[in-house]
C-alpha cells in the first residue's frame, strides 16, 4: 500500500485513507513524507521495484512483489467505494492499472 500511496496525490492519499479501517490507516500512513509526492513511476517494473523495497527483508523480498501488489489491489477494489477506485485508477498509467483486478 505504501507504493500506491506514494504514487497518489496528497488529496487522494487522504481520501483513500478515510475509507480504510483505523488500524490499516495507521499502517498506511506509517513513515509517509508527502515531500516530493506523488512519485512519477510510470512503468510496472519501477512500481514493482518500489514494492519490493517495501517488502525487503535481510534475505530479499518476503513475497513476490507483483503477487503482493495484485492481492492488495484486489482487497482495495472490494473495500473502497467505486468513486474512490475510479479516482485512483484515473491517476495511474495504463501499466499500473493493469495490475488491478478486471471487472
Amino acid at each position: 500500500m505504501h507504493a500506491l500511496r506514494d504514487r497518489l496525490t496528497v488529496e487522494e492519499v487522504a481520501q483513500l485513507a478515510a475509507q480504510l479501517p483505523m488500524l490499516v490507516r495507521g499502517l498506511y500512513y506509517e513513515g509517509w513524507d508527502p515531500t516530493g509526492k506523488p512519485l512519477k513511476e510510470r512503468h510496472k517494473e519501477a512500481f514493482l521495484a518500489h514494492v519490493a523495497e517495501e517488502l525487503k527483508t535481510p534475505s530479499g523480498p518476503a513475497v513476490d512483489p507483483e503477487a503482493a501488489t495484485r492481492a492488495v489491489f484486489k482487497v482495495l477494489s472490494r473495500e473502497i467505494s467505486q468513486g474512490e477506485l475510479e479516482d485512483i485508477l484515473g491517476l495511474l498509467p495504463k501499466e499500473l492499472r493493469a495490475l488491478w483486478p478486471q471487472g
